[in-house]
């Protein structure tokens, strides 16, 4: 007996839109809603609370977008996305200039090799991301590993101060999100097809030619897919600006965090959150157009 179509698309479409129904529509409509409130001396600490189906149109009523007036009245936010934002593309470009050689260098390392290499890419995956970032502190620091070293080799005559700056936070979001740039190259890289290189060299292509009219245009998509894997995160990074960043790194996520736990704002944390999810929605759609473009 066949199955009807419909009822196989069913089967086929129904778990992914259940799976995004319950962990993103449902989290994302929670998050509105606590936007929507109005911040309150209560547990939780926002109103108007639900009180069954019979108060819903009190309960709809009660509900404003004054949080996001707030937003948009006072300049710290926008300053906070847009050095967001900035500090990002930094981190995406430095992890995209570090992160191609490297997944180049994968690709082209005999086949017996690359499997080993792939793991050494991920190894840091092993290690809690906390962890990590702490190392960077005793690493930065005046008195930190970096410094010793630069003094011992007499490159530099004092300790450079780059724990608490902008440098730091870039070099912890370069390292963080490193290899989120460099597996995708990685694979776009090893799918490529060599005899258009070598085609490219019998034709008298030097090797940087090669490189910048064959190679990268091929693997395009995958540079595509690692930019968008580093940027999208490293907006709305806190821990590595909480961290290595000093009083004057401003980004998003540590606003964000501060509402929520300090300030205890729920309704205003709830409201950033929702508008830089809506503002990422643009570079994703900027990002899918490119990769099908590069893809056609």
């Amino acid at each position: 007996m066949a199955v009807p179509r419909r009822l196989l698309r069913l089967f086929v479409v129904g778990p992914p839109l259940l799976w995004l129904g319950l962990f993103f529509l449902l989290p994302f409509a929670i998050v509105l809603r606590i936007a929507l409130s109005d911040s309150a001396p209560a547990l939780p600490p926002y109103a108007p609370h639900w009180e069954g189906w019979s108060r819903l149109g009190a309960f709809l009523a009660a509900l404003d977008g004054e949080t996001f007036a707030v937003i948009l009245a006072d300049s710290l936010y926008l300053d906070a996305l847009l050095s967001s934002l900035r500090l990002a593309a930094l981190a995406t470009l430095l992890a995209l200039l570090v992160g191609f050689p490297l997944a180049y260098a994968m690709a082209s390392a005999p086949r017996r090799w690359q499997t080993a290499l792939v793991v050494l890419v991920i190894l840091p995956f092993w290690t809690s991301f906390l962890i990590r970032v702490y190392a960077w502190i005793a690493i930065l620091r005046p008195e930190g590993v970096l410094n010793l070293v630069l003094l011992r080799l007499g490159v530099i005559s004092e300790p450079l101060r780059i724990l608490n700056t902008e440098a730091a936070v870039l070099i912890g979001l370069v390292y963080s999100y490193l290899p989120f740039m460099v597996l995708p190259v990685y694979a776009a890289l090893e799918r490529l097809d060599r005899s258009l290189i070598e085609a490219a060299a019998d034709l008298g292509a030097p090797p940087l030619r090669r490189l910048l009219t064959v190679t990268i245009p091929l693997a395009k998509p995958g540079i595509l897919a690692g930019a968008f894997l580093v940027f999208v995160p490293a907006v709305g990074e806190f821990v590595v600006p909480d961290l290595l960043g000093g009083p004057d790194t401003l980004m998003i996520g540590k606003v964000l965090w501060t509402d929520f736990f300090s300030n205890r704002d729920w309704p205003l944390a709830s409201a950033v959150a929702v508008l830089l999810l809506l503002l990422l929605v643009g570079p994703i759609l900027f990002f899918q157009r490119l990769a099908k473009g590069a893809a056609a």
